[in-house]
């Protein structure tokens, strides 16, 4: 699986690639400079189960910790998914 990450000037996106096909996406918004909210994260029905929410969550966190940054996940998804994982919550 391949995570890509497109970040805009008031948006960004974390899109994952299952065998070359487009398998998911997780939008976020610019809450400042220093922080930004997990909004959304949907994945295609075909893939369901086979992790790759938690891929682009992880890669969101990757992106936070690189970047001295801080994640608001509001959407559902990330917010369990930052309650089921401690090694992750030092980005909130």
């Amino acid at each position: 699986m391949e995570v890509k990450h497109n970040n805009g000037e008031k948006h960004g996106e974390f899109v994952a690639f299952f065998n070359g096909k487009q398998a998911g996406t997780m939008t976020y918004t610019w809450a400042g400079n220093d922080k930004f909210i997990i909004d959304h994260t949907e994945v295609e029905e075909a893939y369901n189960g086979k992790g790759v929410g938690k891929e682009m969550v992880y890669k969101a966190v990757e992106y936070a910790r690189e970047n001295n940054l801080k994640i608001i996940p509001l959407c559902p998804f990330a917010k369990a998914m930052f309650q089921k994982n401690e090694d992750i919550r030092d980005v909130l």
